[in-house]
């Protein structure tokens, strides 16, 4: 009987653990997503019609069109899978679909299908840095109720 019960514990611990990650991720995402909504809403909220650019996105993008003058715009687009569900994808563009949404801040234009529009209505593109990576990534999306700790991915209300 205690082989039969240490071979049950075996196979689900993986599964409870994986549960527990989730969570985690989930709470700290959760905490954190709290905290900007509180410090933000002491200023007016940005408009849920349209996708935003941080100052730090526009600064490289300036950089890179200087570089390489043909990529023009940013494109987001939303693609199943990641590890939440859906992953954000963005590349350099020189050209415009007819299906395409384009947002401009300060001369830089970033480009968004519509079906990916419904799922990020709202939300705020940033470039940032860090040791490991420098990379677009969305800081900010009001149709995301979680995702991954490097925002690559997220989940969909």
């Amino acid at each position: 009987m205690a082989t039969s019960s240490s071979s049950v514990i075996r196979r689900l611990v993986p599964y409870f653990s994986a549960q527990i990650r989730r969570n985690s991720r989930l709470l700290s995402y959760s905490s954190a997503l709290r905290e900007s909504e509180l410090s933000s809403s002491e200023s007016s909220p940005p408009s849920t019609d349209a996708v935003h650019l941080t100052d730090n996105c526009i600064k490289r993008m300036k950089e890179l069109q200087v570089e390489d003058p043909s990529k023009k715009l940013l494109r987001l687009s939303i693609e199943a899978g990641g590890c939440s569900g859906f992953q954000y994808n963005f590349s350099l563009d020189d050209k415009t679909n007819n299906d395409d949404r384009i947002f401009e801040q300060d001369g830089v234009k970033l480009v968004v299908d519509n079906i990916s529009f419904d799922f990020v209505k709202g939300a705020t593109v940033d470039y940032v840095e860090e040791l490991i990576r420098s990379a677009f990534q969305v800081s900010t999306n009001p149709s995301a109720v979680g995702g991954c700790s490097c925002k690559s991915s997220f989940m969909v209300k």
